[in-house]
């Protein structure tokens, strides 16, 4: 990317050109639906959906997890959608005690249960703490969902539903997972709210 407006429109308009042949030429609809699915079950059931992520997609995860607990596009009852981003105390306390690595199982292990759907956010698919996570919540019959990127990585192996974006730097890879996320939020939102008339 050049250090010129120009060029980073360029870039932009490059980006934009190349996310319209992604979602024309990828079908994503199984995956989604899976999560989708997931998702619907555990609220329904009195479940979480327990988010967490690193540096931008730390902010997805809280963001995807305060559309649930707030709302998205209609109004509704406030669903159990949890980042385990947020709370500082906990992951300072935990990075230091057991290593960084465990900063997100360690969390599942105190507030996940059986039923609980547990969303990783990593665009490299090699994040350590995401794949301690996935490997407790297999432990504790938590399903797992990982939004990736860069061919899916190790993650992708320990996720029952894994929902693999483009290849490139992490903004572009967390351009379509944003997108993907809204389909999603709106999706649960549907389902969930269309069960109840």
């Amino acid at each position: 990317m050049g250090g010129t407006y120009s060029a980073h429109v360029k870039t932009v308009a490059e980006c934009i050109a190349q996310r319209r042949d992604l979602f024309t030429n990828v079908s994503y609809e199984p995956q989604i639906d899976a999560a989708v699915s997931a998702i619907v079950r555990s609220f329904k059931a009195g479940g979480r959906a327990l988010f967490f992520g690193n540096g931008g997609s730390a902010a997805q995860a809280q963001h995807f997890a305060a559309e649930f607990s707030g709302r998205f596009m209609l109004e509704r009852p406030a669903w159990a959608g949890l980042a385990l981003t947020t709370d500082s105390s906990a992951l300072t306390a935990i990075a230091n005690d057991y290593g960084f690595d465990q900063v997100f199982a360690r969390q599942l292990r105190a507030h996940g249960r059986p039923g609980d759907v547990a969303i990783g956010l990593t665009t490299s698919g090699e994040s350590l703490n995401i794949v301690a996570a996935f490997r407790a919540a297999r432990e504790l019959e938590i399903t797992t969902v990982a939004f990736t990127g860069n061919g899916g990585g190790n993650i992708v192996g320990l996720s029952d539903i894994a929902i693999v974006g483009p290849s490139g730097p992490s903004w572009m890879v967390q351009e379509v997972h944003l997108a993907l996320g809204h389909i999603v939020c709106e999706l649960v939102e549907l389902r969930l709210t269309r069960s109840k008339t």
